[in-house]
């Protein structure tokens, strides 16, 4: 069941699972990182997101994402960047041992912070895909998260996904409907 995925065998699984990716990641200077915090909300697993701030220039702002950001030069790693910047933030302070393993880089600034509860995220009714055209011809497919306070899309719902599969794999199912694109 949900409450699995944060037993200790669940950590260890994931652990095990992240332990290459996390060696190389830590090993190799990165521009950003991101934390993918994992919580209970009165008692339910759930993830927790931030929102970018509407205020922000450029094409990220309103975005919904996980706290991270840029790499500082005194930074140790992408895991020490997560952290540091998950407490500048958030004001969340997370021992380094209480991360399971690295993930890829992602862009910080938020505006509103909220959690889906893993039961909300594995219900496929919450779940759906975008397809992507270009010049009238299929491109890619990108999951997408609905019906929370916002839309999970993009590179966040991409990690939301993975974070499923790696603590869910008994219960995620990711479905991939593809559609025939009309062509223009």
């Amino acid at each position: 069941m949900l409450s699995d995925c944060l037993s200790a065998e669940g950590e260890r699984r994931c652990r095990q699972l992240l332990a290459e990716t996390t060696a190389r990641l830590r090993s190799r200077p990165a521009a950003a990182a991101v934390l993918v915090p994992l919580c209970l909300v009165r008692g339910v697993p759930a993830l927790l997101y931030t929102l970018r701030s509407s205020r922000l220039v450029g094409k990220h702002r309103g975005e919904v994402s996980f706290p991270g950001g840029k790499c500082d030069p005194e930074d140790q790693d992408v895991i020490h960047t997560a952290l540091r910047e998950t407490q500048e933030e958030l004001g969340l302070e997370v021992p380094k041992e209480h991360v399971w393993g690295a993930l890829q880089p992602v862009y910080d600034r938020v505006d509103e912070v909220f959690e889906l509860s893993l039961a909300h995220l594995l219900q496929t009714q919450n779940q759906g895909y975008t397809n992507f055209c270009q010049g009238g011809h299929f491109r890619y497919t990108m999951p997408v998260f609905l019906r929370g306070p916002h839309r999970v899309w993009g590179l966040t719902a991409v990690i939301t996904e993975f974070t499923l599969k790696l603590l869910a794999p008994g219960i995620y199912q990711p479905y991939l409907a593809i559609q025939e694109v009309p062509r223009s």
